[in-house]
């Protein structure tokens, strides 16, 4: 888990040096939202290493129906959010790439707020 976030790290830094022109607005807004993600992915990682440390196991049969219903959860969210990010478009300029890449963040945007409320409150028996 660090060394997907620090990749990802590295491959904005990249992006941010690499870039010969200025940066909009929205690559501003990508970029924090990278950064909140990040942010999101050590806390789940600090998380996990403190399990270890205590012996817990990796993966119960809790984590796993929170990972299941969460996945389940933000796919129905971000298919509203594509059709909401399609209807947008044909009303704002936005660029195909702009787009995309907003669309994709706002996806694990959506799962990392589903996973947190999910793992928070409990999955109900059903």
């Amino acid at each position: 888990m660090f060394l997907v976030a620090a990749l990802v790290m590295v491959s904005t830094g990249i992006w941010f040096w690499s870039s010969p022109e200025g940066f909009s607005g929205m690559d501003l807004v990508h970029s924090g939202v990278i950064l909140t993600l990040v942010g999101f992915a050590l806390f789940v990682g600090y998380k996990r290493l403190v399990s270890l440390k205590r012996g817990e196991p990796a993966e119960d049969e809790l984590s796993r129906k929170v990972l299941q219903k969460t996945a389940a959860i933000s796919y129905y969210i971000s298919l509203y959010l594509w059709v909401f990010l399609i209807f947008l478009k044909d009303r704002v300029a936005f660029d195909t790439e702009e787009l995309l890449g907003t669309g994709i963040l706002a996806m694990a945007v959506i799962y990392g707020i589903v996973w947190l409320v999910l793992h928070f409150r409990g999955v109900r028996n059903e």
